[in-house]
């Protein structure tokens, strides 16, 4: 299953770097992503991963901000988040896919984490 930790409250202009633990699997198998969801909202794709970690993609709303990378040793992916926002506030959930999901819909992804969440504050 997934774990991710290192949510919390950041003032805007912050930083936080969440991470995933995978076990039961072997990560390096699989595709990751990072997806987030505001009260009322859809959730939504953040970044993604590719299984090696050479091909990654991100939301507009995030490009040049948010960092994802992946320790396959450790089985672990990361979300460096940094310039935060109030706008980023959110429960942020980790998720793995067998392939690289395109377009990155939530539904394309198998395995999904409980959430962490992160508060912006302003």
């Amino acid at each position: 299953h997934l774990v991710e930790s290192g949510g919390g409250l950041v003032q805007a202009g912050g930083s936080l770097r969440l991470s995933c633990a995978a076990s039961g699997f072997i990560a390096s198998r699989y595709s990751m992503g990072w997806f987030r969801q505001a009260p009322r909202k859809e959730r939504e794709f953040v970044a993604g991963i590719s299984q090696i970690g050479g091909n990654t993609r991100y939301a507009d709303s995030v490009k040049g901000r948010f960092t994802i990378s992946r320790d396959n040793s450790k089985n672990t992916v990361y979300l460096q988040m940094n310039s935060l926002k109030p706008e980023d506030t959110a429960d942020y959930y980790c998720a793995a896919a067998s392939r690289m999901v395109s377009p990155p819909t939530p539904g394309g992804y198998d395995l999904w984490g409980q959430g962490t969440q992160v508060t912006v504050s302003s």
